[in-house]
């Protein structure tokens, strides 16, 4: 007698149990995850900047449109700063907020204006929002920081380098009026600027601070320059 084989059909597979299938979902989240991290971190690193620089060049435009037609507008300047680039410029707008430090580099409505008694405070990003003060450690005493409005250039010089003071972000006398830690209330008897922005690239609790004194004050319209100090 000859016995008949059963046809051998395809290999079962062992069916998916919760842990698998937990497993599984949980993989796929993490690769997500991941990607999603690699897309933010392009984005701030990378997209930020050509948005930002985009809304500089804009706000530039404005400025040097309303000083054509005689107004001030309200946004407060332009910053040079040969350390950071003979073709370095960068326009000054009111306020400290995320939005102002994506249009340019950020003032302190509660500061002096540019050439006034008093602190000139400003802010700006080191890295992300087009970056104005990236080379902000390169810094050196005696530089020159110049802030020109739409009538006059005002020239500062730096009293300490990029690197030398470091405060914690909730320090406050870099904005006082007189920018001193041992001067809290003092009235201010000169013209200062004081410049802030993150000491670390990828830390932001930490502020590098430099302050600078007013040199120079050249009238656009007469071409004279006024010494001071």
């Amino acid at each position: 007698m000859t016995a008949t084989l059963a046809p051998v059909g395809p290999p079962q597979r062992p069916r998916s149990g919760p842990v698998r299938r937990t497993v599984f979902v949980l993989g796929v989240g993490m690769i997500l995850a991941g990607v999603g991290f690699l897309l933010f971190c392009a984005w701030q690193y990378y997209g930020t900047n050509i948005i930002a620089k985009q809304k500089q060049a804009d706000v530039k435009q404005s400025i040097a449109s309303n000083w054509d037609n005689g107004i001030d507008g309200k946004d407060i300047g332009l910053l040079r700063v040969k350390r950071f680039g003979s073709d370095y410029e960068q326009p000054i707008v009111k306020g400290f907020d995320d939005k102002a430090l994506a249009s340019g580099v950020g003032w302190d409505p509660k500061s002096a204006l540019p050439g006034e008694i008093g602190n000139f405070a400003i802010a700006a990003h080191r890295v992300t929002h087009g970056e104005p003060f990236a080379k902000f450690p390169k810094l050196k005493k005696g530089d020159e920081v110049v802030v020109e409005t739409r009538r006059h250039i005002y020239t500062y010089r730096l009293r300490n380098s990029g690197t030398s003071i470091t405060v914690d972000f909730s320090v406050g006398w870099p904005l006082q009026r007189v920018p001193a830690p041992d001067a809290a209330g003092e009235r201010p008897t000169k013209s200062v600027i004081t410049m802030l922005t993150c000491s670390e690239l990828f830390h932001t609790r930490n502020r590098n601070v430099v302050i600078g004194d007013l040199v120079s004050d050249q009238d656009k319209k007469t071409g004279k320059t006024t010494t001071i100090g």
